[in-house]
């Protein structure tokens, strides 16, 4: 719940510092800004849709109303929704699926929390949520996967580059197309994004608070450009 109309600006500068570039740069963003934004000449997403295309479900967003109002992408799964409104894996398949079905693609978060962590079950939760999360029909094309540790998100912690390095590597081994995009989500900032986008796995980033400013947004859009 960040941004009304008075942060357009904020989306116009980063547009323009994203134009040109060899890499690709989007913004996710409330749905009552998206068809606002989304002339501004910057790929434009939703934040979560509901998982069926219409019906008696009021508050929610549907993936074809991101689509009307310009959003090419939208977030599904991200870790917030799983912890506040408990959703679960099924939950974020059908989602996923009712993005693809409205031409939208779905970026499918997974994490773990600070508790598995440090139980060192890591691995065996990233396993789960992408077999269970990931519908069957997930490609390159569609589709695009986030890894945010929950602990790290907000927190100013990441995980050391070698935990981040096996990780994705691990996830990597797991997806049903190599060539599905996987981000590194997690307290990214101009101080660590070079670092981190120089892993041979990560592909680059869900960038969460530094993405409220252009000041902090950009120099991570060139960490990331001078590792493509």
């Amino acid at each position: 719940m960040h941004g009304t109309g008075a942060d357009l600006g904020v989306v116009s500068a980063i547009a323009q510092a994203a134009a040109g570039r060899r890499v690709n740069c989007l913004l996710c963003l409330p749905a009552t800004l998206i068809a606002r934004a989304a002339g501004l000449g910057l790929a434009i997403g939703g934040q979560d849709c509901h998982a069926e295309p219409k019906g008696a479900f009021t508050g929610d967003v549907s993936a074809a109303m991101l689509a009307d109002a310009g959003a090419r992408f939208v977030i599904v799964g991200h870790s917030e929704r799983r912890q506040y409104h408990g959703e679960t894996d099924a939950q974020v398949a059908a989602k996923a699926r009712a993005a693809w079905a409205a031409g939208l693609t779905a970026i499918v978060c997974i994490g773990e929390t600070e508790a598995q962590y440090r139980a060192g079950a890591t691995l065996e939760v990233l396993g789960a949520q992408i077999a269970g999360s990931l519908p069957a029909g997930a490609s390159a094309g569609n589709t695009i996967v986030a890894y945010e540790p929950v602990w790290a998100i907000g927190t100013g912690l990441t995980p050391g580059t070698d935990e981040i390095a096996a990780t994705h590597a691990f996830l990597r081994a797991r997806l049903p197309d190599a060539g599905i995009s996987l981000l590194y989500g997690g307290s990214v900032s101009p101080a660590n994004a070079a670092a981190i986008f120089a892993l041979p796995e990560v592909d680059g980033g869900l960038v969460g608070g530094a993405s409220l400013r252009a000041e902090t947004f950009v120099p991570i859009l060139d960490a990331l450009e001078a590792t493509a």
